[in-house]
């Protein structure tokens, strides 16, 4: 699939021209988990710090170690930190936003829809009422089925509806064609989302708790032998777990991509019946496919073969439960909850009722939405001021590369021109969606929940072969995340990031630099890290470094990933960051900093920056960095994040990068012996 790298994780966590002090006229602020956050006249909460600490022993806390103190998770959330700050302004926004639309409004239908889907969420008498009916309903189907290709058929059916399949497609641009829409098939099938859980013996408790929730739930469906169904599930997705590839593998961008002809792929991987999956997918006209983890598909179409009838319906059944429960009645509801948000991520209390409606509708008609967001929040000057924040990094990153020594001039020239050729995405689309195909009905929840996701697969499936919408956005403007696309080579900031404490015009220019600078330096060093680089300036995925160059980068990769991976967190014994897993965004992360601190340095354009409260610029440009990163986990989600997100926690991300900064040791005067230094010879050498 075409490759987007975001900032954050799972549900979130990237110039000013003039050097003179931009001070408020009064202080931004944001809601945290205790108390509003202060962030100060020139950007900063300078009373968040701990300053009993010194910088070089532990970074984080020094920056964020009274904020840390006073700061506690709110009940319904598993971390928090600032992405969760700017989560929760979004949400109570598009709150205003939605609670003012009309259900009858037939001059808007984006908004009368999205007032009808968040009307009908909220109404919790009519869930409690219809119970299981909606399940029953869509359960019927699996009941009724009697040959395993009518099992293929429901998993087709799935990928534009509720359920599960062995095997996911998607349609997206084609990394070797990037004007071409072309249909991708990846690995699939594992409740518990990553191999490592099943085949890990130190995850046991979690599988544990896994094969009771799925009796659980089939209990609930009123399924036949629910917890001999349970216990046979989680043995056939162990095997399909040992046939899938590790997360590493399967960020190859060169090993990911195996074009195959549809016969070629039943051939390959017999025993599962795709001309039935296919068809019932939408998909069935399709001649070839790019498969991403292709020597897995034997294994995972061998373990279809040779489970019993039983068992694949039980296990299409319990998929269904559970990604219909958020939608049901509160013991549906709650029992989802238990699971996958209180026992795996450690959350105390499920988010108000409100917030997931929000959601809900959002995830429908999101860019509708979105139109309104950005005419009430997002000033027209802040899209003008980030085009120029953008054209500085951009400038600053060129001066890197030219000045690099271990780069032949061969290489270099074409990096140049793929920094030439960035596409930059700020703030909002310039054209939006069209939801008017979209069915919306009041009163049917769960119908609109399948008619979005079917809307949204016939989008997708319907362009299979056909020319690329360039404009388009993988992010609506009221998310809080920014990424880059290597298949289009473009960097894609929404509006809803572009905020205090990563961006603010007010602050001082340091603060800038280091916060929203350095986010925009990661996303334009993401199409040079270990695998965007692998594209061009148009986006094609070829091999267009020299050999030498392509051996020196990765010494220098492998060499970051080992210190990412020494790090140890208290509670999880044994649980370590996955350094090749995580390499993109921890390259990203190092080269942010390095580009950002260029140009916060070329925009005081030859002059002394000035001392704000006693802090120089550069400390300033550190502490911003440091500010954007505070997070604070429970001890589940920062296990959950280890397993399976591509994202070093922020702790992490708000030191390590910096101890690679040659300019970081001269500001705060880091010396041998603190905890966190590392001599020069051993600083990884990137850009």
């Amino acid at each position: 699939m075409k490759t987007i790298i975001l900032l954050a994780g799972t549900a979130a966590v990237l110039v000013l021209a003039a050097p003179a002090i931009s001070r408020n006229q009064g202080s931004s602020t944001a809601a945290t988990g205790s108390e509003a956050t202060v962030y100060g006249p020139w950007g900063f909460d300078v009373a968040g710090m701990d300053r009993t600490v010194k910088p070089g022993d532990d970074w984080f806390r020094f920056v964020n170690g009274t904020w840390v103190k006073n700061t506690q998770i709110p009940a319904d959330r598993s971390s928090y930190g600032s992405f969760a700050v700017l989560r929760d302004l979004s949400d109570q926004r598009l709150r205003s936003l939605i609670s003012n639309y009309s259900t009858a409004d037939t001059r808007n239908t984006d908004r009368m829809k999205a007032a009808i889907l968040y009307t009908g969420f909220m109404d919790t008498a009519a869930a409690e009422k219809l119970d299981a009916q909606p399940l029953m309903q869509r359960l019927a189907a699996v009941q009724a089925s009697v040959t395993k290709e009518d099992i293929a058929r429901q998993m087709g059916r799935s990928i534009g509806g509720f359920g599960a399949s062995f095997f996911g497609p998607g349609v997206n641009d084609d990394a070797k064609k990037p004007d071409t829409y072309s249909l991708y098939l990846r690995q699939s099938g594992l409740g518990l989302g990553d191999r490592d859980f099943y085949l890990d013996a130190k995850y046991a408790p979690q599988v544990a708790r896994y094969r009771q929730y799925i009796a659980q739930m089939l209990t609930m469906a009123s399924w036949p032998d629910p917890q001999e169904s349970a216990a046979n599930i989680v043995a056939m997705e162990t095997k399909i777990a040992q046939a899938h590839w590790t997360r590493a593998q399967s960020r190859d961008r060169d090993k990911t991509y195996n074009l195959m002809t549809l016969p070629g792929l039943k051939a390959q991987s017999p025993g599962f019946p795709w001309d039935a999956f296919l068809q019932s997918a939408g998909i069935g006209k399709a001649e070839r496919a790019i498969v991403a983890q292709s020597t897995a598909f034997p294994g995972i179409a061998r373990v279809f073969a040779d489970s019993d009838l039983a068992t694949l319906k039980a296990w299409e059944a319990f998929r269904i439960t559970d990604d219909i429960a958020p939608l049901l009645s509160k013991r549906f509801v709650d029992a989802q909850f238990d699971f996958r948000s209180k026992f795996l991520n450690g959350q105390p209390e499920q988010r108000e009722r409100w917030k997931r409606g929000v959601a809900f509708a959002e995830n429908a008609v999101g860019e509708g939405i979105g139109r309104d967001y950005v005419q009430r929040y997002f000033p027209p000057e802040s899209k003008a001021k980030m085009d120029l924040l953008v054209d500085n990094l951009r400038i600053a990153l060129a001066g890197r590369i030219r000045n690099l020594a271990w780069m032949s001039a061969a290489t270099k020239t074409q990096a140049l021109e793929k920094l030439a050729g960035f596409n930059v995405k700020i703030g909002y689309p310039d054209k939006w969606r069209d939801y008017s195909a979209l069915e919306i009905k009041p009163g049917d929840v769960v119908g609109n929940a399948e008619r979005a996701q079917r809307f949204e697969w016939n989008y997708r499936r319907n362009r299979m072969g056909n020319p690329v919408d360039k404009a388009e956005w993988g992010m609506t403007p009221q998310t809080v995340n920014a990424y880059y696309n290597s298949v289009k080579n473009e960097i894609v900031f929404p509006a809803a990031i572009l905020q205090p404490p990563f961006f603010d015009p007010k602050a001082d220019d340091a603060v800038n630099y280091g916060g929203i600078g350095g986010v925009i330096g990661h996303e334009i060093s993401h199409g040079f890290d270990d695998q965007g680089r692998k594209s061009d300036g148009h986006g094609v995925l070829r091999d267009w470094w020299t050999t030498d160059d392509a051996a020196k980068f990765e010494v220098q990769a492998v060499k970051l990933g080992a210190q990412y991976e020494a790090y140890s967190f208290d509670g999880l014994p044994g649980v370590h960051i996955n350094g090749r897993a995580s390499m993109g965004e921890n390259i990203g992360d190092l080269g942010g900093v390095l580009i950002a601190l260029d140009a916060y340095h070329a925009s005081l354009k030859n002059r002394a920056a000035p001392m704000i409260d006693g802090f120089t610029g550069d400390q300033r440009f550190f502490l911003g960095w440091g500010q954007v990163w505070r997070t604070l986990f429970r001890n589940e989600a920062l296990r959950q994040q280890l397993v399976s997100d591509p994202h070093s926690p922020g702790q992490i991300r708000a030191i390590n990068p910096l101890r690679n900064v040659d300019a970081w040791y001269a500001a705060w005067k880091i010396t041998p012996g603190q905890a966190q230094y590392v001599a020069p010879a051993n600083r990884v050498r990137i850009w």
